[in-house]
Formats: C-alpha cells, structure tokens, sequence
C-alpha cells in the first residue's frame, strides 16, 4: 500500500464519505477483530524489516498510513485541521501533544513527517517493547525513564537541543500516561521549557483518538469505537520568552477548546 500524499496536501482533510469498508468488517460490524488482526499484522512485518536494518523514513510515513487507512476502511473518520501551521514554520519546531491511546503515536508520523523532519520523545519501556522496540529504536527517539524527572528534564535539553540543532522538529506528549480526558494539572512544560531554551516555536496539537479504547488486559488491543471520530488539530506556532508560563497556558487553552468542541470532558 503505497503512502497517500492527499492527507497532507491541504489544510486539512476529512475521510471521504464514499472510502470503502473491509468486506470482512462489514459482515463482523462492531468486532474489533479485524482491525486488530491487521494491526498485529503490520506490527510484525514492520518489526522485521527494522530487526534487519531496512526500515527508513520513507516505510515509517507509509506504515502510518497504512494504519490510517486500516482506521477509514474500518469504519472510523479522520478528521485534521490546521496543516497550514505545519507548512508555513519554516524552522525546527517542538509539537507538543495531549495523549489519549495508541493511535496517535501510528498516525502522527504519516501527518507531521511528510512535512517536517521528526523525532519523537518517548519513555524506555516503549523502545524497549518487544513488538514496537525496533521500530521505535530505529527513529532515533529520545528515551526518557519517567523516574527521575530532574535526569529527563535534562536529557530533553540535551538531546532535544542537538536534534533541532541537525533540523529535527520534536514531537512530545508532556501528559504522565494516556488519558480519555484533558487534566491540565497533569500536563507537564516541558515543551515550552525547552522552546524556552532553544529559541525553537511550539506548534500545539490537539487530538481526540478515542476510536481505539484501552483494554484492562493489553492497551494495545482495545476496543473500537467506529462512531468516535478521530480529530487532530494543530495550532499556530507559538513563540515563548521568558519563563514561557503564558506561553504553556496558551497551548494549554488550545487543547482544552477543541477538546470541549469535540465533547470531551475534563
């Protein structure tokens, strides 16, 4: 399945009312089995070709959007605002993100990539997963522990500056655990502290990815909601100065309004 270049193409897209279902999906409507059965599928090809060393930027923008179109054709609706933003910051900029389920961590490569160059900010036990580590290790992310936060605070400085530095915008979710709901207590500044430090822009981004619910067994194999659309939207670039504390309420004004346009509770 070849990468599909009309998601990024303007600023801002919505799934085709006329995309084609899975005939398997339509006679197992509301079975969350044959989205699962092709994601576990593209889990382990893609593993392969990274155990191996082939898996480049090029197969990483296009497996993202294999799992977007396995999103579409089973049912669900995408909808993204705000490309624009993306396309006219012409610097290394530092995407900062709420966390609400896998999904976002599969399909923001294939909206972000294709028009800046990124690495992704993420904890140890995800590079280290056995089904998602080699993917995640061959995109060069910077790996935070979660246990002490004075050492990540100053990893992200450190290697959060070298990759703006090489041209790399970052992506981050400063939420401790992926939510269903928006707490700005637990929406921590470290993308305004690094701007702060660095001189890069925060494009905030705003999503609600609830189309994959959480399992009490496997968070990654949680139910679908096919009548929960996914909405992804990203904001201006932000300039911080300063200590960026009204720079960090603003990002987080823009995530909690299109949370609440989009019926999610806080």
């Amino acid at each position: 399945m070849p990468a599909r270049p009309e998601i990024t193409a303007n600023d801002s897209y919505l799934t085709p009312e006329t995309t084609r279902r899975y005939t398997l999906d339509r006679l197992l409507f509301d079975s969350r089995w044959v989205f699962l059965s092709k994601f576990i599928h593209l889990v382990f090809s893609t593993r392969s070709d990274a155990k191996n060393g082939l898996y480049d930027t090029a197969m990483w923008v296009e497996t993202s959007h294999r799992v977007f179109t396995l999103v579409e054709r089973c049912g669900g609706k995408i909808h993204i605002s705000g490309l624009d933003h993306i396309r006219s910051c012409n610097v290394p900029a530092i995407f900062v993100s709420n966390h609400m389920s896998t999904l976002e961590t599969m399909i923001l490569p294939g909206i972000i990539q294709p028009l800046k160059d990124i690495a992704f900010i993420v904890k140890k036990d995800l590079v280290e997963h056995w089904a998602f580590g080699d993917v995640m290790r061959s995109r060069n992310p910077i790996v935070l522990d979660r246990k002490n936060p004075r050492n990540d605070l100053e990893l992200v400085f450190r290697e959060g500056s070298g990759r703006l530095a090489k041209g790399l915008s970052i992506v981050m979710f400063p939420q401790s655990t992926r939510r269903p709901t928006f707490k700005p207590s637990e929406f921590n500044s470290l993308g305004t502290k690094l701007a702060a430090l660095t001189g890069a822009p925060v494009i905030p981004v705003a999503l609600k990815t609830d189309f994959w619910g959480h399992s009490k067994y496997n968070s990654y194999l949680g139910p679908i909601y096919r009548q929960n659309t996914v909405h992804l939207a990203f904001g201006p670039p932000v300039g911080v100065t300063g200590s960026g504390k009204k720079e960090h309420q603003e990002i987080l004004t823009f995530i909690g309004d299109n949370l609440k346009l989009w019926g999610v509770k806080s």
